[in-house]
């Protein structure tokens, strides 16, 4: 049975590296805590409805590390990462969601636990 040390000394946030062609590279991507989780999906209900703008490069930009696991990009600088290609961001998302075990439901489910609604107007990126 696992104690608390070994739990908590887990190292369970793994990372991956993937090709972004149309950034002539390579990004790392990595797994959010469940205290980061919270806060990002937390960061997407805003007043009675699920906020979908730029949630693609808003979940990219706290996914993107450099090789020591600190983010290239702040939460300001999600507007800035939005305006880049969609196929990349998505590329990057893909993954990140996978990581993260977000599935295409979960703003769906997001927005029923909640008791809100999605935003029709909303855009992600």
């Amino acid at each position: 049975m696992l104690d608390k040390k070994t739990i908590l000394g887990a190292k369970d946030l793994p990372t991956e590296t993937i090709d972004v062609p149309e950034w002539g590279g390579q990004v790392i991507v990595r797994t959010l805590s469940g205290l980061e989780k919270n806060v990002w999906e937390s960061g997407n209900l805003v007043g009675n409805k699920v906020n979908l703008r730029n949630m693609t490069a808003r979940l990219c930009a706290i996914c993107i590390v450099d090789e020591k696991g600190k983010r290239l990009f702040s939460d300001a600088d999600a507007e800035s990462l939005g305006r880049k290609s969609a196929k990349a961001l998505e590329r990057v998302f893909d993954v990140a969601q996978r990581l993260n075990g977000m599935g295409a439901d979960d703003i769906k489910e997001m927005a029923k636990n909640s008791g809100r609604a999605i935003a029709a107007d909303s855009t992600s990126g």
